[in-house]
C-alpha cells in the first residue's frame, strides 16, 4: 500500500514552541522535491517530548498543507495501548491517511502482548496501520511470526522495519501477503531491503536530501538498479552522519546549517557536540546530493 520515500519529519521549534510557519515550509519543501509521503510525530519528530495537543496540532498542519497530494502517516504509537488508541482516533479525525505505531517501549511486552496491543488499535479505528519495529530504541524485537499474524488484520498494511537484520526482513517479506508493504527504517539499508522485496523507506536523511532519496527508491522500482546503486553511495556518508549522535540531533543540526529551520531541540535532546558538528559540516559540504534548501525563514 505504501511505497517510495516517506520522510520521518523533524518538528521545527522556535523559543520552545512549535514553529508553525517553518513546519508549513518544510511540507512544501518535500512536495517540491518529490517526497512520496510524510510521517509527522515519529521519533525523528521528537513526539515523546511534545504534549498530546502539540502532536495533534503538528499532524493537523501537515495534513492541511499537504492537502491530499501525498499520504500523511501520523505517528501515534506510545507504550500505552489506551493512549495509542486515543491518539490514533484523534489523528483519524484530523484527516491523517494512516498511523505509524511503534512497538511499546520500556514495557518490553511479550510477542503475544505486542499482538494484542496492535490488535486493540486496529479494532478501535479504521485507519490503515503501519507497524514500527526498532528494537535498538524500544528494547523489544517484534519477530516475523508476530508480524505475519498482524498482517492478517485487514487494516495492518505495512511495517517500518529497523531491526537491521536482512534475515528478519526476508522472513517478513516471505511470510506476509504481497500487498503488505515492508519499508526500511534505516536509510543506508534501503537498497538492500528493496532487493529483498521492500517497497521503500521511512527516511531520516530525506529531511535534508529528499530528492535524492526519492530518486533512489524510484529508480530501483523502475528497474534502473545502476542509478539506485549510484545514489546509494552518493547518500551513504550522509546517512551515516545522521547517526553521529542520537537521532534527531544530527538531522536537526543539519537542517539548521542548511537553513531549513532552526536547529532547536527539546530536552533531553541537546545540541550536538562540537567535534561531531564539525564532522557533520564536512559531510554536508562534500555531499553531491544536497541542494539549496529553497526555504526562506
Amino acid at each position: 500500500m505504501f511505497s517510495g520515500c516517506l520522510v520521518a519529519m523533524i518538528t521545527p521549534f522556535r523559543n520552545g514552541e512549535i514553529d508553525e510557519p517553518a513546519l508549513r515550509r518544510l511540507v512544501q519543501f518535500h512536495l517540491d522535491n518529490g517526497t512520496d509521503g510524510l510521517v509527522p510525530c515519529g521519533t525523528t519528530g521528537e513526539s515523546v517530548s511534545m504534549t498530546e495537543e502539540e502532536q495533534l496540532r503538528v499532524i493537523q498542519i501537515v495534513v492541511e498543507t499537504v492537502n491530499h497530494r501525498i499520504p500523511v502517516i501520523a505517528g501515534t504509537g506510545t507504550n500505552s495501548t489506551a493512549k495509542t488508541v486515543k491518539m490514533t482516533k484523534e489523528a483519524e479525525k484530523r484527516g491523517a491517511d494512516a498511523a505509524l505505531l511503534v512497538t511499546p517501549y520500556y514495557n518490553k511486552p511479550t510477542q503475544q502482548g505486542l499482538y494484542l496491543h496492535f490488535e486493540a488499535v486496529a479494532k478501535a479505528t479504521d485507519l490503515p496501520l503501519v507497524l514500527y519495529n526498532v528494537p535498538g530504541r524500544t528494547s523489544v524485537n517484534m519477530l516475523p511470526e508476530t508480524v505475519a499474524r498482524l498482517a492478517k488484520i485487514p487494516t495492518v498494511v505495512a511495517i517500518k522495519e529497523a531491526s537491521g537484520s536482512m534475515d528478519q526482513v526476508s522472513q517478513i517479506v516471505q511470510s506476509c501477503p504481497e500487498s503488505f508493504s515492508v519499508l526500511s527504517g534505516d536509510d543506508s539499508l534501503t537498497l538492500p531491503m528493496l532487493s529483498l522485496g521492500g517497497t521503500g523507506v521511512i527516511s531520516v536523511v530525506g529531511n535534508i536530501a529528499p530528492a535524492a532519496m526519492a530518486e533512489l527508491v524510484r529508480s530501483y522500482r523502475q528497474g534502473n538498479v545502476a542509478r539506485a546503486r549510484e545514489l546509494h553511495y552518493q547518500l551513504f556518508d550522509l546517512c551515516r552522519a545522521m547517526f553521529y549522535e542520537t537521532n534527531p540531533i544530527p538531522v536537526k543540526t543539519a537542517a539548521g546549517i542548511l537553513g531549513l529551520c532552526e536547529a532547536e531541540l527539546r530536552l533531553p535532546m541537546c545540541p550536538m557536540g562540537e567535534a561531531n558538528r564539525k564532522k557533520l559540516e564536512e559531510v554536508l559540504k562534500s555531499s553531491p546530493v544536497l541542494q539549496p534548501a529553497g526555504v526562506t525563514r
